[in-house]
């Protein structure tokens, strides 16, 4: 939304009383129509909603009148929109209780110094705001964005994964555009081995059937998730300080609808209906607050996020935000399969190796970014078959990545960027060691034990059934 024109219009509003004239207001709700691109398909609706909008401008010009809040209401994307058809849009956090199987409590000392203050969009661990739309799935975008968060943390690779795929597919406990939990959400992602991408799955804010050929390159993993103990706002921000949670609150206040700007603290009451992410904390003028990013649009709110008030003195939290929080896990073997693409720099090495392999395909290929002043003759090709299981048992990808060495046998880990090269001492054993002719080297290819556990026993041998040489 354009910042000119927000000004310009606050400025406008706060000029205008509560008495203003009808003229005044449809001037104002013309010039409304025409930012947000409004269009009615009827005079009579055009009507109908010129009277919701005098409304709402009633309501945002009496409460910014007062003058002793902490935050400001505005004439927002939703200004047009009853209380009521708002409620019944933008929500949908299952009212239903948390199964207590899917309860993952962990309770944690204070590891280290926590932060003042913490942002995780300066670290680029957070995604763009993103729309839900007329459909009940904000659990979708709650989950998802925690998943982001930890994918980036843990892989240094920031992908924006699908909610559309939870919506049609994660329908064991979660119910599309109907509502929905984050830890059941979690818990799906980690029974499929994985989520895919929202290019390759893109959002289209209605429910539909499953797309079983769009989630089959499950990118995206995590090993588990976690549940912060309910109205317990230092484990929470202890959660916060490493990485983005997903909480409930609630959302359906009219205040919560109009919000702008400033630190929310409320009038609202703890009956969670609505799914967002905390992406950091900070502090203003002595009021601690949590960052949280909302998933309705950037016409909504501080372009898309609000400061809600931290350390309110209710133990759960402005909104019950302190009452259902959760958030996934990552580990670094899990993270190895995340990358798209590895960048290899260095005296001699400058390429970038991103092609996938299906945990089911038979043919390992490869294809490279060749740099004529690179001498290096030698690759070694990581695959990570179906059978190979990490920590958890759990399957640990769907990728094999090109690792570029110099002598048989041996990565060359300062050639490595990312958290790959700690991973290198424990993945050594399972190179497919050879050369490529375009190193001016005869291809050859051979398969060496792997040397990891799986289920309490020892992967001895794999076969590679195909290899194409030079593609």
């Amino acid at each position: 939304m354009n910042f000119l024109y927000i000004f310009a219009l606050t400025l406008l509003i706060s000029v205008l009383s509560p008495s203003t004239s009808s003229s005044d207001i449809s001037q104002l709700f013309e010039t409304w129509c025409k930012e947000h691109g409004k269009s009615y398909t009827s005079q009579e609706e055009r009507s109908h909603r010129l009277k919701v909008f005098e409304d709402n401008y009633d309501f945002v010009t009496k409460h910014n009148s007062k003058g002793n809040s902490s935050y400001t209401l505005a004439l927002n994307a939703f200004a047009d929109l009853t209380h009521h058809e708002f409620k019944t849009s933008r929500l949908g956090l299952s009212a239903a209780p948390l199964n207590p199987a899917h309860r993952n409590l962990e309770i944690t000392g204070v590891v280290g110094d926590i932060p003042a203050s913490i942002d995780w969009r300066n670290k680029g661990a957070v995604t763009n705001v993103k729309d839900q739309g007329s459909c009940g799935a904000c659990w979708s975008f709650s989950a998802t964005g925690a998943i982001e968060g930890i994918n980036k943390i843990v892989t240094g690779s920031l992908v924006s994964v699908s909610e559309q795929e939870l919506i049609e597919c994660d329908k064991s406990y979660n119910d599309g555009c109907g509502g929905g939990l984050m830890d059941y959400a979690f818990q799906f992602v980690i029974n499929n081995h994985g989520i895919d991408t929202e290019e390759d799955y893109p959002y289209r804010a209605r429910d539909g059937t499953c797309n079983k050929d769009r989630m089959k390159r499950r990118v995206v993993t995590i090993d588990k998730y976690v549940d912060v103990p309910e109205n317990n706002e230092k484990q929470l921000l202890q959660a916060v300080a490493v990485q983005p949670v997903s909480v409930g609150i609630c959302g359906s206040e009219r205040a919560f609808q109009m919000y702008s700007k400033g630190i929310f603290t409320g009038p609202c009451s703890t009956s969670l209906d609505h799914a967002v992410l905390i992406v950091g904390y900070g502090s203003e003028n002595g009021v601690d607050y949590w960052i949280v990013k909302n998933s309705w649009g950037t016409g909504w709110g501080m372009r898309g996020y609000m400061h809600m008030q931290r350390n309110s003195g209710n133990s759960q939290g402005v909104c019950g935000i302190n009452m259902l929080a959760s958030y996934p896990q990552e580990k670094p073997a899990a993270a190895l399969a995340n990358f798209l693409e590895f960048a290899f720099h260095g005296n001699a090495v400058d390429w970038i190796l991103p092609y996938v392999v299906r945990i089911d395909s038979t043919v390992a290929r490869m294809i490279t970014q060749f740099v004529t002043r690179t001498r290096t003759c030698a690759l070694s090709v990581l695959v990570m078959p179906q059978e190979w299981r990490q920590w958890r048992e759990k399957p640990l990808g769907s990728l094999a990545v090109g690792i570029p060495f110099l002598k048989p046998g041996f990565s060359e880990a300062p050639f490595i960027s990312g958290n790959f090269g700690a991973m290198l001492p424990l993945l050594s054993g399972s190179m497919l060691k050879g050369k490529d002719s375009r190193f001016r080297c005869k291809t050859t290819y051979t398969l060496e034990p792997v040397g990891l556990k799986h289920q309490n026993s020892f992967v001895d041998e794999w076969s590679l059934k195909n290899y194409v040489g030079s593609d």
